[in-house]
């Protein structure tokens, strides 16, 4: 989630890299509910669940809904194109991202579903430049060394940008960059612009005086999906294990509204970010999280960013991803919350 961002972006931190790098597990007891109803015994399911740092695991502890009857062992990623490939390893049930990842995925047939739609904030999603720069449009980036992250939003949302303004990324310098290191460059005056997300963005404006030159309204569409693998979808327990946990997770949306303040000490403590950073942005949200079942439109959103990406040659060739989507948990999700 946060996240999700991309990285769930809506929850992105200034860690880097993209693989497992930790592993914990939260102990089940039974307790009925609407999405799985009462016939199903889950009391042995283990669901291999994925998370970032501060992410889902964190938002159902302190939400209070861990109280699961099945056991979730959560792994902790950096990336939503790391949570894919160890789906597609086989070593994970449920996983969340952008619309980005599954892309890829598609292009090499790889083990995953999408299975719901995580509605959240892309305020927080921004080209900044430094201090006292001259440049005042995505126009003046051209022949500028820029910073971004290659198949993430941020890759997403700086192409379409420099479309608009009749550039490409043959006309920036553009360098792929994992968000510490970004911010690093950032702050030594090795970037003259640099896309990027989540805490990254108030702590670059507090700290380093950092400007907005534009966000990603208007070109992200505020959807981040849950994955899941096929395999977990097509046994009953598992896929009822799946159900009962997107419904938890819709209800801890429901509980972030209206205990930000709560959430913002949890996240200040367990990231290492000033509480009042994290409360910049969501007093910034460009929509309330909650988590949907999936619509013809959550689709064709993600279309079009593949359309994008085929356009301007990031991935090989155009691509279908209506297969890669599932209604499966839309009845679940309709009468959880």
């Amino acid at each position: 989630m946060a996240a999700l961002s991309a990285a769930l972006p809506a929850v992105a931190w200034l860690g880097a890299g993209s693989g497992l790098i930790a592993r914990s597990a939260v102990a089940a007891t039974p307790m009925p509910n609407t999405a799985t109803g009462p016939r199903l015994d889950l009391s042995k399911v283990r669901l291999r669940v994925a998370t970032y740092k501060g992410g889902d695991a964190t938002l159902l502890k302190t939400a209070g809904l861990t109280d699961t009857p099945y056991t979730i062992d959560w792994s902790e990623f950096q990336s939503g194109n790391a949570m894919v490939e160890a789906m597609n390893g086989g070593s994970l049930d449920i996983a969340s991202g952008s619309e980005i990842p599954p892309i890829f995925a598609r292009l090499q047939n790889a083990q995953i579903r999408v299975i719901a739609v995580y509605k959240d904030d892309v305020n927080n999603q921004v080209v900044l430049v430094p201090k006292g720069s001259t440049i005042r449009s995505i126009a003046d980036l051209k022949g500028k060394r820029v910073g971004y992250l290659r198949a993430t939003t941020t890759h997403y949302y700086l192409l379409r940008m420099l479309e608009e303004a009749g550039l490409s990324f043959n006309d920036i310098q553009a360098t792929s960059l994992a968000p510490r290191d970004g911010f690093a460059a950032f702050n030594a005056g090795s970037l003259d612009a640099w896309a990027i997300y989540g805490y990254n963005v108030p702590l670059a404006i507090s700290q380093a005086g950092a400007r907005v030159l534009k966000n990603a309204n208007g070109y992200l569409s505020g959807n981040y999906l849950y994955y899941g693998h096929p395999a977990t979808l097509a046994d009953p327990l598992r896929r009822a294990a799946s159900a009962d946990l997107l419904v938890r997770l819709q209800r801890a949306c429901t509980w972030f509204a209206q205990h930000q303040d709560a959430y913002a000490k949890v996240l200040s403590a367990e990231l290492r970010v000033p509480e009042e950073a994290i409360l910049s942005l969501y007093r910034n949200q460009s929509q309330a999280r909650r988590v949907t079942g999936i619509t013809a439109a959550d689709i064709a959103s993600e279309q079009q960013v593949a359309d994008t990406f085929a356009r301007a040659a990031v991935i090989e060739r155009r691509v279908d991803v209506a297969p890669l989507w599932t209604d499966t948990f839309n009845t679940a999700l309709a009468h959880g919350a």
